[in-house]
């Protein structure tokens, strides 16, 4: 089975993830081999940094210029199967990435798979970077926020066992959710002037 993304080609083969970056053809073809070789190893090494830290990811079995090859992980999306108890490891995991320093970059409820073994793994680390700043936090949780409220209908209710979760794990919390709540008002802000013509 293969999967196009926007970086990157997804392909399954037995118990195995081979995800190869796609040569972006607008780039100069040295600097775009260098962007592709260096996202490349960045993914493996935050991939593996997080599993360190106590956040379930796939297994990284070996890494070229260009692709990964990794465990394929058994279960469901969490858009899928997300409850409240799901909802709050979610922000568990989460708040201990960004205690340890890691944005996951696309933190959405089809990154995060519910695992046959019940455990929950992040996925898709292909956005992700080294930042310790309230803002980039921010961002990261808002991004789940809207996915939750794009896929799920009780996504209130499941912000609230997030944030529960959230708060749990990261000591800084409290300022990474009032960051989120100006970066929501920036948004109705820029969607106004829009609306109105500005």
């Amino acid at each position: 089975m293969k999967i196009q993304c926007a970086e990157a080609i997804v392909e399954i083969k037995g118990d195995l993830v081979y995800k190869r970056r796609i040569e972006k053809r607008y780039r100069l073809k040295e600097i775009d081999e260098r962007i592709r070789r260096e996202r490349t190893k960045s993914e493996a090494k935050i991939i593996s940094e997080a599993r360190r830290k106590g956040v379930p990811t796939p297994i990284i079995f070996d890494i070229d210029d260009y692709e990964l090859v990794m465990e394929r992980i058994e279960g469901d999306l969490a858009k899928e199967v997300i409850n409240g108890a799901i909802g709050e490891r979610i922000g568990e995991l989460v708040g201990i990435l960004h205690k340890n320093g890691i944005i996951h970059g696309d933190l959405t409820t089809s990154n995060v798979i519910v695992g046959r073994d019940n455990i929950i793994y992040l996925i898709d680390f292909g956005l992700s970077s080294f930042d310790s700043s309230i803002e980039a936090r921010g961002v990261d949780v808002h991004v789940f926020f809207q996915s939750l409220s794009a896929t799920c209908e009780s996504w209130k209710e499941l912000k609230e066992s997030f944030i529960k979760g959230y708060t749990r794990t990261l000591p800084d919390a409290p300022q990474v959710l009032t960051r989120v709540s100006e970066i929501e008002q920036r948004g109705r802000y820029v969607v106004r002037k829009v609306r109105g013509g500005l």
